[in-house]
């Protein structure tokens, strides 16, 4: 293949080229104005594109992953060479995947956990298939307005521009069908490359479907209480119509999230088909189903009145014989007696699933106690929900000017070894100088990303251009997630006299950027925004603090990989996992954490620091002002001074030691390919 648009279009076909070197400055290279106008999507890229010439560098990074594809598909995977302990097929199932930003199907940290998992597979080597849903509008995207209040819209993505195409099944595309409130919706599917690994999108925006049909994979998570059933039933009981279309047979089946559990009643009414009685139907899907929890309080969970639930789901227990009250037990709490109670889509999973786990230790603990009543008296340690700590994908969050370092001074496939081995300990090794310096290429990338999108709303809304007064010398926080109540987004403002006056007597600057969104329906949460903005305008603060607005994976990519100090602090023990802060370890960033999530794992003393104390408070307002304490003593008595103590050369040396071992403690641990081994063995081939 010589032409160089039909090369292009090779790579372009597949996301696997958004975890190598050079894969985004290949494409950025050919145009970058043209790169940065369609959102990073190749495809659209090299449709705008009226002539493809090469460079001389474009012609070396194009070679260069031509050559790594061909080696990454003819390499021995992990699977293989662990005696491929997976006998079958594995069907993964989510409502989002946040695999880049080109591809707007994720809202955020469930999503970015999905992508990371499918890539790690895709490395491993897994008989592996994932099952979403391709979304029309995708997820809200944010805009800040001059007060800071958070205003959501919904764009039209042209499908066109992905690296999707319809599947099709005996030479026409395949359309699955499923009962939608009476109505018949038809479902087209798609096929997303990644890697070695093939992600399948259900899409019922297609023309023989009313117009409410067609809507119903519009938005990721809209149309409220309706929308989300609506989804759910297209996902779970569509998804495995679709995957048994397509011949796929899989031998085990993972439920990420609530949102997937319709289709445990669909693999029942197919056994029912066959024969069998109900009970004896969820006998035989139980050991092959893995279901996996990333809720630690029990309102987060999907749940849906009973009227509703029956409107969609009568069918289905006509068709396998149940009575109204017989179906809404699957999701009811075995000693529940009120038949007004709400149908719990978690609660169905633990009937139909029998392996269950939460995605950190402490997170496993909180949802023991939290479904104890689902086993009567069992003891917590008794109740039989495990954990897998969640990890990340390195390769797609680690800065590859970081990852250069890493390999010349711990060889090829540093990455594949495990915690235990002794190359990590290599990383303290790594030149201080150049250290620094890769990181502050980091820093000035995400400088420069955060003055644009700021002047970007600037010019939208007609305002001054902003006060900017950002300092690659100076210590920069980042603080990133959804901004939900509990995970106090301003608890860092929350005194103020007391925060101006320890920033006025630190031994040099500090900066800070935030992002996040608010659930376009969480008030509360919308509040939280715009207190941060209004916050960030202070007179101390203008120029030096900053909200970004519409935090996706390329501003959290950058954000990940540049700030020295990542803050993390929700209410214990209210965050199931946040891996944000894992990508932040990689890149050599140091948290300053609530032990809450995956932080109790990960804290050592040496890699960063720990706020607020483990137990318990008597109200929300006690532990908000503790925490709040502990988080202004730890940033006067030890982060500001580590960071600005500094040698003749300019160095911090006590800070480098730090990163380094921070990096070298969180890369193998926290890492998605060891998550995704972790759930092989203790879930899929128990499974």
């Amino acid at each position: 293949m010589s032409d160089p648009r039909e090369r292009l279009a090779a790579i372009a076909a597949d996301l696997w080229w958004t975890w190598q070197p050079g894969g985004d400055a290949l494409w950025r290279g050919l145009d970058p104005a043209i790169w940065a106008a369609c959102e990073h999507r190749p495809v659209a890229l090299l449709a705008q594109l009226k002539a493809v010439s090469l460079s001389d560098a474009d012609e070396a990074r194009l070679s260069a992953l031509e050559a790594r594809r061909a080696a990454y598909d003819a390499a021995s995977t992990w699977h293989d060479d662990a005696g491929k302990p997976i006998d079958g097929l594995l069907a993964y199932f989510s409502a989002e995947y946040g695999i880049h930003e080109s591809v707007r199907i994720y809202s955020g940290g469930l999503g970015i956990l999905s992508g990371d998992h499918v890539k790690s597979a895709s490395d491993l080597g897994l008989p592996f298939v994932a099952v979403g849903l391709l979304y029309r509008n995708g997820y809200g995207r944010q805009a800040i307005d001059a007060t800071g209040q958070q205003l959501t819209e919904y764009r039209t993505y042209d499908f066109a521009e992905y690296p999707v195409t319809r599947v099709e099944v005996d030479g026409a595309p395949l359309v699955v069908n499923v009962p939608i409130d009476g109505q018949t919706c038809a479902i087209g599917v798609w096929a997303l490359p990644v890697g070695r690994v093939t992600l399948y999108l259900l899409d019922t925006d297609l023309p023989q479907n009313s117009e409410a049909l067609r809507g119903i994979t519009a938005q990721l998570y809209g149309g409220g209480v309706v929308g989300r059933i609506q989804q759910e039933i297209v996902l779970g009981m569509g998804g495995v119509r679709a995957l048994r279309a397509m011949g796929h047979a899989p031998t085990i089946w993972h439920l990420n999230e609530g949102h997937s559990s319709f289709l445990t009643l669909e693999r029942i009414r197919e056994r029912v088909g066959q024969g069998q009685s109900v009970p004896e139907a969820i006998a035989a899907i139980r050991p092959n189903s893995v279901f996996t929890t990333h809720t630690p309080v029990e309102a987060g969970h999907d749940r849906f009145t009973p009227d509703l639930l029956w409107q969609y789901m009568r069918w289905w227990a006509d068709e396998v014989g149940l009575s109204r009250d017989q179906m809404l037990a699957l999701g009811h709490w075995p000693d529940e007696q009120d038949g007004g109670a709400l149908f719990n889509m978690t609660l169905l999973a633990m009937v139909t699933c029998a392996h269950l786990n939460g995605v950190a230790a402490l997170h496993g603990e909180v949802s023991r106690q939290m479904f104890r009543r689902f086993w009567g008296d069992l003891p917590d340690e008794e109740v039989p929900i495990t954990h897998v700590t969640n990890g990340v994908h390195a390769p797609s969050w680690q800065a590859w000017p970081l990852y250069d370092l890493l390999e010349a001074r711990l060889g090829t496939g540093f990455r594949d070894r495990p915690e235990t081995d002794p190359v990590w300990q290599r990383v303290v090794e790594l030149d201080d100088a150049a250290l620094w310096a890769a990181h502050q290429a980091s820093k000035v990338e995400l400088f420069e990303l955060a003055r644009a999108r700021e002047s970007r709303r600037r010019d939208r809304l007609g305002l001054v251009p902003w006060p900017d007064r950002l300092d690659p010398d100076a210590l920069t926080i980042g603080f990133a997630r959804r901004f939900a109540p509990y995970k106090r987004a301003d608890l860092l403002f929350s005194d103020m006299a007391r925060l101006l006056a320890i920033l006025d007597a630190a031994p040099g600057p500090v900066q800070v950027l935030f992002a996040g969104k608010a659930h376009p329906a969480d008030s509360k949460g919308k509040w939280l925004v715009q207190q941060v903005h209004q916050a960030s305008e202070h007179p101390a603060l203008a120029g030096r603090v900053l909200l970004i607005e519409d935090y996706d994976i390329e501003l959290g990519r950058a954000l990940v990989q540049g700030v020295d100090v990542w803050l993390n602090n929700p209410r214990r023990p209210k965050e199931a996992s946040g891996t944000s802060g894992m990508k932040v370890s990689m890149n050599g960033g140091l948290n300053l954490s609530i032990l809450d999530g995956w932080w109790p794992e990960g804290f050592d003393g040496m890699n960063g620091w720990a706020i607020g104390e483990t137990h318990g408070y008597p109200s929300v307002e006690a532990q908000d002002i503790a925490d709040a304490d502990s988080l202004y003593t730890t940033l006067a008595q030890q982060v500001l001074p580590q960071y600005y103590d500094r040698d003749a050369a300019g160095l911090a040396r006590g800070w480098l030691r730090m990163m380094k071992h921070a990096i070298a403690t969180c890369t193998p641990r926290f890492h998605s390919d060891r998550q995704v081994i972790d759930y092989v063995h203790h879930l899929y081939v128990p499974g």
